[in-house]
């Protein structure tokens, strides 16, 4: 065989059963979806108590910059979430700001120095230090939430409740099952809308807002009939299943308290202890 003639060796794409393919790369580690739901929980009630006591700016910035490190490290956000916490929320604090800033009493900041005047209205440096620091405060507590909020399902908070807390698993399941009544109320909304359409109900009821609100009465029995058949049909199911016959149950899903979430509970109470102790201005005698 000559040199013209040689076989030429064709790449191929690496395959799954290939020995030799180069493995994917694993995914981003996102530790706060990992953790405990009652260790963040825990993490963060301590921190929004701080918070409804203190009046200064630097304090709920402090808790403000430390959520969004955990976020923004820790979470696995979507698009929509991330749209949230760099452009949503900061929005919101300034309009919040300019709105608390706007309605204080200027005879309780007259001392201050004026920023604006309109006419017969001023606005003092005191009113905007009193409304930055209440979009602050609230802003903190928001984001301190969304720690969890963004990194836990309902489910798995009601399981945390009934295998650590000792939440009567009749309460925590009741309770669960109202959670996973709210997706399937919107598809049955969405069902009895199509229904409406095609009979032509509401249909030569206009567009405006009062029109949208007689429509929507027409909606309340179906979705009334249905989640009293949905209720009736998850009695049942339950029944069958002897559902609360004992006082205990064993679980299929377990959501375990190991040592790391003691780890992350420990430490975010201690810097909330430090960002306190730090930031707010102590007035010793």
């Amino acid at each position: 065989m000559s040199a013209d003639t040689a076989p030429v060796a064709i790449p191929r794409a690496p395959s799954s059963a290939d020995p030799y393919a180069e493995p994917a790369p694993a995914p981003r580690r996102a530790f706060l979806h990992a953790l405990n739901p009652l260790a963040k929980l825990g993490a963060a009630v301590p921190a929004m108590i701080v918070l409804a006591f203190v009046r200064d700016l630097a304090t709920p910035a402090a808790f403000l910059a430390l959520a969004y490190a955990l976020i923004l490290t820790g979470a696995r956000l979507t698009r929509r979430a991330l749209l949230l916490l760099l452009v949503g929320l900061p929005v919101g604090m300034l309009l919040l700001a300019a709105t608390f800033a706007v309605w204080v009493d200027a005879s309780l900041v007259d001392d201050t120095a004026a920023v604006l005047t309109v006419g017969p209205w001023t606005l003092f440096a005191g009113a905007l230090q009193i409304g930055a620091a209440t979009a602050l405060r609230l802003g903190a507590i928001l984001a301190l939430a969304l720690i969890g909020g963004l990194t836990t399902t309902g489910p798995d908070l009601v399981r945390a409740g009934v295998q650590q807390l000792r939440i009567p698993y009749r309460v925590g399941y009741a309770a669960l099952a109202a959670y996973r009544f709210v997706p399937r109320f919107g598809t049955e909304l969405s069902v009895i809308r199509a229904a409406h359409r095609v009979r032509g109900y509401g249909a030569g009821g206009g567009r405006g807002p009062f029109a949208r609100i007689a429509r929507g009465w027409g909606y309340i029995v179906p979705l009334l009939a249905g989640a009293i058949r949905h209720a009736e049909r998850v009695a049942l199911a339950m029944d069958a299943r002897a559902f609360g016959a004992y006082p205990t149950r064993t679980e299929r899903h377990l959501v375990p308290f190991r040592t790391r979430d003691a780890v992350f509970l420990v430490l975010m109470i201690a810097a909330s202890a430090v960002i306190f102790t730090v930031f707010f201005p102590w007035q010793l005698p």
